[in-house]
């Protein structure tokens, strides 16, 4: 799709031994637009970076010393790049394996002049585990992750115990983790699941879901789910000392 050395990779792990666990995305190269892939092409040597599982972050200078928060999964990145226009003083590292998203959103951050925006091209459990170091988060954002339905299937939800002890590790204390989904029962899910973590607290005064919180925007595909009936559930937990 790019000439070598330009744009996202299609395996950025590739020369490099295999990671066998359970992933809980489907990488998916659809069709690209003429404007995000000339976003690509213009930008991705300045503000995109590969999940290789090789390289340690230097978030300060990635980011200029700004705090840095994770989203991981960012659809067409337009909820990302309107966040990050309203905090111009943190960092949004937004990580995703959709090709058109990772155009659009360097697209919109170019457009709105944005500073603070990096994209990153792979499995975010990887960028995680080797590429992170603890406590450097400020804080995680996971929106309307793949709720894989069927039971045989629940495996595959990003959501679960190992998950959850890893994101929070790398968070620092008083960063949030903050998810929200339109699938109920993947909600309770992720409710039990937060609950579970001995590093993470319920930011809920009765343990359960807060109200979308002001700063979350509502998300084209949210708007859909909304009109179908779906009810969205938003959980914040804090990441304790």
């Amino acid at each position: 799709m790019f000439p070598p050395g330009v744009g996202p990779a299609a395996d950025p792990t590739e020369g490099t031994a295999p990671d066998r666990a359970i992933r809980s995305f489907q990488p998916r190269r659809s069709r690209v637009t003429d404007s995000q892939r000339q976003a690509l092409l213009r930008l991705w040597s300045r503000w995109g970076l590969e999940i290789d599982g090789r390289t340690r972050l230097d978030l300060t200078a990635l980011f200029d010393g700004r705090p840095v928060v994770l989203e991981i999964g960012f659809g067409m990145g337009e909820a990302s790049a309107e966040m990050a226009a309203a905090d111009p003083d943190t960092g949004l590292l937004a990580a995703d394996v959709h090709t058109p998203g990772q155009g659009n959103l360097l697209r919109l951050a170019e457009r709105a002049g944005l500073t603070n925006v990096r994209v990153a091209n792979g499995d975010a459990i990887l960028l995680l585990r080797e590429m992170l170091p603890e406590r450097s988060l400020a804080g995680l954002r996971i929106f309307f992750p793949d709720p894989w339905p069927k039971k045989r299937h629940h495996k595959r939800r990003l959501i679960q115990p190992a998950f959850v002890a890893l994101a929070a590790s790398r968070l620092a204390p008083g960063a949030t983790l903050h998810c929200a989904t339109d699938w109920v029962p993947y909600a309770d899910w992720m409710l039990e699941v937060l609950s579970g973590s001995e590093l993470l607290a319920n930011t809920a005064a009765d343990g359960g879901f807060v109200p979308r919180p002001a700063g979350r925007p509502l998300t084209r595909f949210e708007r859909q789910g909304l009109a179908k009936g779906h009810e969205v559930r938003d959980l914040v937990f804090r990441r304790l000392p």
